[in-house]
């Protein structure tokens, strides 16, 4: 295997990843000319696949024209366009839009926004944005402070005012049934008592993934849930902000994954899929009403030099046109039913999978020592690592996080790209299996004779 040599480079301390060559459609290929099938979209991000013909061709279009025009000194049709477009997708009201890199940046402006608007509407005592534990909404400090994962926000904690958290309504995990009513309003009640704990006139906002992302392993919330805290932020006056950096862009069967509960945020942000990975591109969505009390008091106080580059926004809108031609909502509802099906047949051949959970095509399933507990796997054994590292050398890409926390447990999200067909669904569950049942081999033999 062809490695890169000695680089300046670095990411983390993981190493030894060969050097990319080409990508196409569903697969990259490295120098050595082996394939593999991307069935993480990267990081959840590659929604319509690598190297789209006509998402190339209006870069390239764009790129004759301009690469770049700052946001003060000119507006640009490519960046007026995705506005539109964007607004058009977005629950009604929210019909202002803000462009970004990505989604630290996008739950970034977010917050800011909201703190801004409360100041302008005289509450400037409100500043605590309530979110979930696990959880993960970026890498900058401000976002990191919203995070509910140990291991990424402990170092960091002198730099940051903590936010207050509320525990993810990970019902399977409490013994809880999903789909009855009464367990979503459990968890959505917590909200409530955290916001009257805090005090409600300090609560700013509430920021929540509608289907969760790496650090819940696609969690899709209990029935009654997204409702709940709907009707509980607009009691007590706290802005609902709906963390779609992962699951926008059609991954889950709709645009926004809150459709599928019919609910609406005040303010929305979403990123990665936006734009598929063809250009660093995200955005946040919000209300006029919010966006004009910041504005007639004196201005947003917030900006990044690339927003609304015209070059990121040209393969947005491209990308956003290749998934409505295309009808990838529908496709990625019906394959990911699919391969959830699949994902769930292999717990008959497979002990060590606990739970298999998601929509659309951003699904996960978790590893446990016990299914009847499920308790997780030993820390020690880091079966969040070596089972991707299997999978790898067999040709598949997935992604991996710790699910209790960041410190123990192992879920793997299986989420490729939208335009997968059920061929690749087959390829990515001879590739599962094949993976599991190499980790299997792997682990210590009072496991295996357990199993």
């Amino acid at each position: 295997m062809s490695k890169a040599p000695t680089s300046h480079l670095f990411y983390q301390s993981r190493q030894g990843r060969p050097v990319l060559d080409q990508a196409k459609g569903v697969y990259m290929w490295d120098v050595d000319g082996k394939r593999y099938l991307d069935g993480s979209s990267g990081a959840m991000v590659c929604n319509i696949g690598h190297s789209n013909p006509r998402v190339l061709e209006a870069m390239r279009q764009q790129m004759e024209k301009s690469t770049f025009g700052y946001r003060l000194h000119f507006e640009t049709e490519p960046a007026e366009r995705l506005a539109a477009k964007t607004a058009s997708l977005a629950p009604e009201g929210l019909d202002k839009v803000f462009f970004v890199s990505g989604g630290s940046e996008a739950v970034e402006s977010a917050i800011k926004l909201a703190r801004q608007n409360a100041i302008a509407t005289g509450e400037a005592q409100r500043y605590k944005v309530i979110s979930r534990e696990p959880s993960y909404h970026g890498c900058t400090l401000g976002a990191l402070a919203l995070t509910g994962y140990a291991p990424l926000t402990a170092p960091f904690d002198p730099m940051m005012r903590p936010m207050p958290k509320i525990p993810a309504p990970r019902a399977y995990l409490d013994g809880l049934n999903a789909n009855d009513p009464a367990t979503g309003h459990h968890y959505a009640d917590m909200l409530e008592a955290k916001i009257l704990e805090e005090g409600p006139e300090t609560v700013l906002a509430f920021i929540v993934e509608p289907v969760g992302g790496a650090s819940t392993g696609a969690l899709v919330p209990p029935a009654g849930y997204m409702q709940r805290i709907r009707e509980i932020c607009t009691r007590y006056g706290v802005l609902l902000i709906h963390d779609e950096v992962m699951s926008g862009g059609g991954r889950t069967g709709k645009f926004f994954a809150a459709e599928h509960w019919d609910t609406a945020p005040d303010i929305l942000v979403i990123s990665k899929g936006f734009a598929a990975g063809y250009a660093p591109l995200g955005a946040m969505v919000a209300l006029k009403s919010i966006v004009e009390n910041v504005l007639n008091d004196g201005g947003f106080l917030h900006g990044f030099t690339y927003a609304g580059n015209p070059l990121a926004c040209a393969a947005g809108l491209a990308v956003l046109e290749e998934i409505e031609t295309s009808d990838l909502c529908a496709n990625s509802a019906r394959i990911g039913r699919q391969l959830k099906a699949e994902l769930e047949k292999l717990m008959d051949r497979h002990e060590l999978i606990g739970d298999v959970r998601g929509e659309g095509l951003l699904l996960a399933f978790e590893l446990v020592a016990d299914r009847k507990t499920l308790a997780p796997l030993p820390a020690e054994w880091g079966a969040f690592n070596r089972l991707v590292d299997i999978a790898y050398e067999n040709g598949l890409i997935i992604y991996s996080r710790r699910t209790r926390g960041g410190y123990s447990g192992d879920h793997f999200l299986v989420a490729p790209p939208m335009i997968s067909n059920e061929d690749h669904v087959s390829e990515i569950i001879d590739g599962v299996d094949r993976s599991l049942r190499q980790l299997e081999a792997e682990l210590p033999a009072e496991r295996a004779k357990a199993s």
